[in-house]
């Protein structure tokens, strides 16, 4: 059994809900030593979120982005916690409601997403940041 963990830190990216599959697995050389196992990913944030879902048609993406801004509206009159900005509490409910975390198969050294299937980093707030991912290896 084999384990590796590292931290994986993503590029600055717009509002909205990004493909960042092939960016993990970029930074992750130790998936091939793996025939069996499981990748989890985790983000360190509490105003972004993972999540899998389309990889081929990017309106996908855009309908996810609308869909979550009607769902969570900013400027809401019930939020309290508004001293970061009108994304802040919304991005925060996103999250919450969307996830930190995947964990996907692993097989002969590759993730095994669904043929149409892929990690989604969504981006919550108008200015994220670079975001941070933990990724954990476990296998043989």
């Amino acid at each position: 059994m084999h384990c590796f963990q590292k931290r994986l830190r993503l590029p600055a990216l717009s509002r909205g809900f990004h493909l960042i599959t092939d960016l993990l697995v970029a930074e992750l050389p130790e998936l091939e030593q793996l025939q069996v196992g499981t990748a989890h990913f985790f983000i360190q944030h509490t105003s972004a979120s993972l999540s899998l879902n389309e990889n081929a048609d990017p309106t996908v993406r855009a309908d996810f982005e609308q869909f979550f801004r009607r769902l969570v509206p900013e400027n809401a009159p019930y939020f309290q916690h508004t001293q970061e900005g009108p994304d802040d509490m919304p991005a925060h409910l996103k999250a919450s409601l969307l996830g930190h975390a995947v964990s996907i198969p692993i097989s002969q050294g590759e993730l095994l997403l669904g043929t149409w299937q892929g990690i989604y980093l969504g981006e919550h707030r108008t200015q994220g940041g670079r975001r941070w991912i933990v990724a954990t290896l476990m296998g043989s």
